[in-house]
């Protein structure tokens, strides 16, 4: 996500009557397709775009720019925040289960940071609060975007973007270059290079002011700012001189109202952990199982779409390709006819019986935790997976109130779609110790791991029989920080419901 070429980003575009956003990555045809229909124009589109559609792309500088994310779960929605938002909410309209959140780190914010660990490439710095509350405080679209996502306010700065020696209590400014999605294990990529980027232009602070393109400069009616070089987008190439001009014109005013928070900063020695300026707006969207086959039908109305295409193209690079190559090869392959093809999908890239596969345990504010590894035991055409796990025999069974013990085993069956999942716990004596049923979004089984979204009501059953539905609390609480919208809430009350009647 993090190359200039595919991640640029308007940051000044409030003032455009139509939000323009620019996309790339796996879900571009189905996120092309929605937001031409709803309003939000698409700029820079890729050949492939070109050719799919009859429309008529402009190359001009982006409002917003939607980048597939490295794990291909989701997308990341960057730019100006009325753009973001608009793109946002569009996107989320897909499916009850898309969630999104808003990046407390956001691309471009610039921190006074504090050296809190070295390592091996790098040292980890803190950045603390402020960047979003800043933004809020200057762009009333702000309040149209989704809550901020949980987790550490820190970031990593490799050692090749700074020319000092940097050890840990030292305090240095630095500027988000790479964004990290909340559910991954990754840091934010930090730099001790300032820039502002805009569409198709990129200012660097402390660069010759000519940069790659002084034949450009000598002819628009905008220069950069004294102090600052300019960098084109390999899109420019084919803009025209409105556009070009257009772009320079916004990053330059925000280069200007960068070197203005800067003017009467305090050093960061004073100041850390602080933001001198909060950047771009970052959002986070995580696609569930119903969103990609949401997208598939945006999909399928340009060209033919396998059924599952997107929840197929998600799992690895492999599948990706192998999506691809059946509907080049088979259009009627792609005629939507047939469900989700789990059996051949995992015959051909796992997970088998005897295979090892984590279990991402998502949160509803944007995290990510495994609950460890398990081998499937069993292996089902329509959609079932055993897994079964050793327990460390450490802590307490959440809700069920009884101890790990050294033996323990937990046994889950996992089903691809559905809403909730049975976990068995038994001891080494093979009597069980209680059963945990765990309300989600719908299960995903990929090839190494299974993922969704924990929706916090859960149902346990207690080895005297004893039936309890718990954390109703804490969905209530998701609710009101608007982490769970309230359809999704709604679902995962009347699963706990059918569940809790059951047992």
């Amino acid at each position: 996500m993090s190359d200039d070429g595919e991640a640029q980003a308007g940051a000044d575009a409030d003032d455009a009557t139509v939000p323009t956003a620019r996309v790339r990555g796996i879900y571009t045809t189905a996120l092309t397709r929605l937001f031409e229909d709803e309003g939000l124009s698409v700029v820079q589109a890729s050949p492939p775009i070109r050719d799919r559609f009859d429309d008529e792309f402009a190359v001009a500088p982006a409002g917003a720019t939607v980048a597939t994310t490295d794990d291909r779960q989701g997308v990341s929605i960057t730019g100006d925040a009325s753009a973001v938002a608009t793109a946002v909410t569009e996107a989320r309209a897909v499916g009850r289960d898309a969630m999104a959140w808003r990046d407390p780190t956001p691309r471009g914010a610039v921190y006074a940071g504090e050296v809190t660990e070295t390592l091996g490439s790098g040292a980890v710095v803190e950045l603390g609060d402020g960047a979003v509350e800043e933004a809020a405080g200057r762009n009333e679209a702000a309040a149209e975007l989704p809550p901020v996502a949980g987790g550490a306010r820190e970031g990593f700065l490799p050692y090749s973007k700074t020319a000092a020696h940097v050890e840990t209590g030292d305090r240095l400014r630095v500027q988000v270059e790479e964004t990290a999605a909340p559910w991954g294990s990754g840091r934010p990529v930090l730099d001790t290079t300032v820039r502002v980027q805009s569409g198709l232009a990129t200012l660097v602070r402390g660069s010759s002011p000519g940069g790659n393109g002084p034949e450009l400069a000598d002819i628009l009616p905008t220069d950069p700012p004294e102090g600052w070089g300019i960098a084109w987008d390999r899109a420019a190439d084919d803009a025209d001189l409105d556009a070009l001009g257009d772009a320079l014109e916004r990053v330059r005013d925000r280069a200007l109202a960068l070197d203005d928070a800067f003017a009467d900063a305090p050093a960061p020695d004073d100041a850390a952990p602080h933001c001198y300026w909060a950047g771009e707006t970052t959002a986070w969207l995580w696609f569930g199982r119903e969103s990609r086959f949401g997208l598939d039908e945006r999909r399928r109305a340009v060209t033919a779409t396998m059924g599952g295409h997107h929840r197929v193209k998600a799992a690895t690079e492999s599948a990706s390709a192998a999506v691809d190559f059946v509907e080049a090869v088979c259009p009627d392959a792609g005629g939507g006819e047939t469900d989700f093809p789990f059996d051949a999908v995992t015959r051909q890239f796992g997970p088998m019986e005897g295979d090892s596969v984590r279990i991402d345990h998502g949160k509803p504010d944007g995290r990510m935790f495994s609950l460890g590894r398990g081998e499937v035991t069993r292996r089902d055409p329509d959609g079932t997976v055993v897994v079964e796990r050793e327990m460390s025999g450490r802590g307490t069974y959440d809700a069920l109130g009884v101890d790990q013990q050294a033996g323990d085993v937990a046994v889950t069956k996992l089903t691809e779609g559905k809403w909730w999942y049975p976990t068995v716990y038994r001891g080494d004596d093979g009597e069980k110790r209680g059963t945990y049923v765990n309300v989600c979004t719908p299960v995903e089984v990929f090839p190494s791991a299974v993922r969704y979204v924990d929706l916090h009501v859960d149902v346990v059953k207690h080895a005297d029989g004893r039936v309890e539905r718990v954390d109703d609390d804490e969905l209530d609480a998701a609710v009101d920080a608007g982490h769970v919208p309230d359809e999704l809430a709604e679902k995962a009350r009347s699963v706990a419901g059918a569940v809790e009647n059951a047992l």
